[in-house]
This record gives structure tokens, C-alpha cells and sequence, in this order.
């Protein structure tokens, strides 16, 4: 399914999650594997002006100082690029731009990414539990493709995507992750749970009969909104009732064991910016298995895919607290 990869890592001596997840996916789907090290400067006047990779000095990055670090990459992941057909790009700037820049450029299927950075500290970044930082939040609000966050490095068992979580509302990025999740499904003949959390708030009145009824009406809406991507597909409905949409997820994405969540951003600005979503901001910094989010119909061109008309009727996209009494 992925054809071109676009890894992206800050670091350059140690192993990096995202570029070692990267490089097992590239190697079980015979993708090529697009490494970017992004030489970041705390500098806005002079961006060439960064740490030395070793040292810790300020120095201003040259084509040779570019080449010491494309060679330390190299020997870092020796044993994780061997049988992979791959690409190292070192370059400067804002790290968000150039991962847009170079993802544009090579027409990649997915981008794997870091939740924060791995030298926020050295950077005097202070990293916030739930967020998963600004470089990805820059790249999910701008990239049509796919992007995976990994907090930790994935097993190649884990990577064949078995046990896949959708977790949706009734939005038209929710509608994009169905889609394009569907699509892995069928690659890799992965079972999917479609999860959809009941958003109760905490009333003495709700009980459980209520919540028996809202559930029911649930689960209609979305056999309506997604079954038509789901033919032929192994897969089932979880719903659940909370408060915390990120909380149920991670708790059913642990219960069931899942190799793979996905998600629709949130929401969509006017200028055309998405924004990521607390919940999808929240899982993808907890997540113990990697997590993808689908921003954008555009993201499923890659594949030939698209998600059914939206004609207005019928399709309630509005978020239902409860029924109640």
C-alpha cells in the first residue's frame, strides 16, 4: 500500500522510533524509505547557525558538517536500512517546512513522525503532556497524506496491521479515516474495530436504559455513514459511553491489543489549515502502537480512493451528547 515513506528524526547517534518503524514498514511493503534530518537552529536570523550533533557547540552547518551527519545516520541505522531501499536528505530550516517541502516533492504516501522532540530539553522546548508538539502539529494541519505518530519503535509483528482501531465521530475526516482504513484492511486483510464513543456527561439521571438506547441509535447511524466501506471487510462496532474521548480509546485500543489506530482530524479552518483535535493529540502522545491520521479527502488520491458524495440528506455530522429522559 505505502510506495514512498518520508521518516522524519532529530537526532542523529541513537536509534530513533519513527526512523526504525519507518524502516520495517519500508522493508515488509518494499517501499522506499525517505530519511530527513532536519539540522534545526535556535537562531531566526541565521538558520545555518546550529549545535554540533556531538559537541553541543554552535557552529554554522556546512556542506561538510551536512556530510559528517548524513554519514552518522548511515551508521546508525546500519542494521535497520539493510534491504531497504532508502534516501537520506539533510538540510536546515524550520523542521516542519522542510518535512511539507520534501513530502510535496516526492509525492510520498505516509509520513512517520515523532510525538515531541527528542532534544526539547537541549532546545529549551517545554514539552506538554497531551500534545504531541509543533512540529506535528504544523505537518497534520498543512499535509493532505497521511501522518503516523510513533512513540515507541513497532515490532514487525505489530506492523502487518492484524488489529486495527477507527476511531470516529460522524465528520468527514472520520469519513476519510474509514476510507482509507478499509483500504488497509483489504492489503492486509486486518480486522477493524470502529470505535465511537457516546459523549455522557456526568448526570445522575442517565441511566442505563438510556444509555442502552443511545447506543442502538448509534450503532444505526454508523452502519448508515460507513458500512458501504466495510463489504467484504472483517469488522465491528464498539461504542462506548464517556467523557474523555481519548481515554476510551487508548483503554479499548489496550483491551483489544490493536496494531494500528487511526483518525480523522477534527476540524477544518476556512484557509484550509485542519486542526489535529485534543483526543488525537492525546492518543497520539499515550499511544503504545503507532498512530495515523487522515486529515483530508485529497490524502486518499494516493490509492484511487475517495469517500462517497456528501449530498446533505440524511447524514446527521452533529455530535449527540444524549438522549436522556
Amino acid at each position: 500500500m505505502f510506495n514512498r515513506i518520508l521518516a522524519a528524526t532529530d537526532i542523529a547517534v541513537t536509534g530513533d522510533a519513527p526512523v526504525i518503524s519507518a524502516a520495517r514498514m519500508a522493508r515488509q511493503q518494499t517501499a522506499r524509505l525517505y530519511l530527513l534530518h532536519v539540522m534545526e537552529s535556535a537562531s531566526t536570523e541565521n538558520r545555518r547557525l546550529v549545535r554540533h550533533f556531538e559537541t553541543g557547540k554552535e557552529m554554522i552547518a556546512d556542506a561538510d558538517y551536512a556530510h559528517a551527519v548524513g554519514q552518522t545516520l548511515e551508521k546508525t541505522y546500519e542494521d535497520d536500512l539493510s534491504d531497504v531501499l532508502y534516501e537520506i536528505r539533510i538540510t536546515t530550516g524550520y523542521p516542519w517546512e522542510e518535512i511539507l517541502r520534501w513530502a510535496r516533492q516526492i509525492e510520498t504516501d505516509l509520513i512517520v513522525m515523532g510525538p515531541h522532540s527528542t532534544r526539547a530539553e537541549e532546545k529549551g522546548v517545554i514539552r506538554v503532556a497531551g500534545r504531541v508538539g509543533s512540529t506535528v502539529e504544523n505537518v497534520v494541519t498543512r499535509e493532505t497524506c497521511p501522518v503516523m505518530v510513533v512513540n515507541r519503535a513497532a515490532l514487525d509483528d505489530q506492523l502487518r496491521f492484524q488489529r486495527v482501531l477507527v476511531a470516529v465521530d460522524f465528520s468527514r475526516s472520520c469519513e476519510c479515516a474509514i476510507c482509507f482504513a478499509a483500504a488497509l484492511a483489504k492489503q492486509h486483510h486486518s480486522r477493524l474495530l470502529v470505535f465511537h464513543m457516546i459523549p455522557v456527561p456526568p448526570f445522575p439521571k442517565y441511566t442505563r436504559n438510556d444509555y442502552t438506547a443511545d447506543a442502538a441509535h448509534a450503532k444505526k447511524r454508523l452502519e448508515s455513514f460507513y458500512e458501504g466501506y466495510l463489504d467484504a471487510i472483517d469488522h465491528r462496532y464498539l461504542i462506548k459511553a464517556g467523557a474523555m474521548p481519548h481515554l476510551e480509546i487508548l483503554t479499548c485500543g489496550g483491551e483489544n491489543n490493536v496494531d494500528l489506530i487511526i483518525m480523522g482530524s477534527h476540524t477544518k479552518e476556512k484557509s484550509g489549515k485542519w486542526y489535529p483535535g485534543s483526543a488525537v493529540e492525546r492518543v497520539a502522545y499515550r499511544a503504545a502502537c503507532p498512530a495515523v491520521v487522515v486529515t483530508d479527502p485529497e490524502a486518499l488520491t494516493h490509492w484511487d480512493l475517495s469517500v462517497f458524495a456528501d449530498d446533505g440528506e440524511g447524514k446527521d455530522r452533529l455530535i449527540h451528547v444524549f438522549s436522556g429522559t
